[in-house]
């Protein structure tokens, strides 16, 4: 029989473009999660700055992520703008651990303005946590149904999705995690950015959380940054 699975979502305070900064408090909160998987907001690393430069998965600023990570052992899932290999820039999610940092997403639906600078991933993605799959979804395409069904059809039993919602958002984040863990009988985990940032977010919504196979809630922060909530997945 397999350990349970704790998973974390944190809505860290987060400084404009400041990658390193934005870092320590990101392994502040991998330390204080007491968790396996750690989830952040959608470019928690950066804000959301469309013209932030992008993170490199080896850039030395992500050094203390990966130690905190390494003593908790730990996997933080981290947001920011990440240039590809093949030379395109995309919104993405690292996936750090005491090993280093990877990227493991990019976001596939885009909005706004962001198909101005970025490009788009190819679709939905799992990463295998203690064998456990564990799928990956930035913001909007946690609204398009036909990505958690693609999540749900690699195998996702946790479906985890970084965000930066409204204030006033709180009724469409909840029917969206919801529907998710109804429709597929996956946990969803999300992270909804805290706190003002850019593209218009001077009032995020925070209310990051987690809902059972189902649709009931199992843990939900409020709208401040700086908090964490924690469950254990059986």
């Amino acid at each position: 029989m397999r350990d349970p699975l704790v998973i974390a979502v944190a809505q860290p305070v987060c400084e404009p473009r400041a990658v390193a900064a934005n870092a320590g408090v990101h392994a502040e909160a991998v330390r204080a999660a007491d968790a396996r998987v750690v989830v952040f907001p959608e470019m928690s690393l950066t804000g959301y700055e469309l013209d932030a430069p992008p993170v490199a998965p080896g850039d030395a600023r992500l050094l203390p992520i990966v130690q905190a990570c390494d003593r908790a052992g730990a996997t933080a899932l981290v947001g920011a703008p990440v240039r590809g290999e093949d030379g395109a820039e995309h919104i993405a999610m690292l996936a750090v651990d005491g090993g280093g940092a990877a990227h493991v997403y990019s976001k596939t639906w885009l909005g706004g303005a962001e198909p101005e600078r970025f490009a788009p991933g190819t679709g939905p993605a799992v990463l295998d946590v203690d064998g456990r799959r564990v799928g990956l979804a930035i913001c909007k395409d946690f609204g398009v149904a036909a990505h958690a069904a693609g999540t749900a059809a690699l195998g996702a039993v946790v479906y985890a999705a970084a965000t930066v919602e409204h204030a006033g958002d709180a009724a469409v984040q909840q029917e969206r995690a919801a529907r998710a863990a109804a429709e597929h009988g996956m946990w969803v985990a999300v992270s909804s950015f805290a706190g003002p940032t850019g593209g218009g977010y001077s009032h995020t919504l925070g209310r990051s959380g987690v809902w059972r196979p189902g649709g009931a809630v199992a843990a939900q922060a409020g709208p401040d940054a700086g908090v964490i909530v924690r469950t254990v997945l059986a």
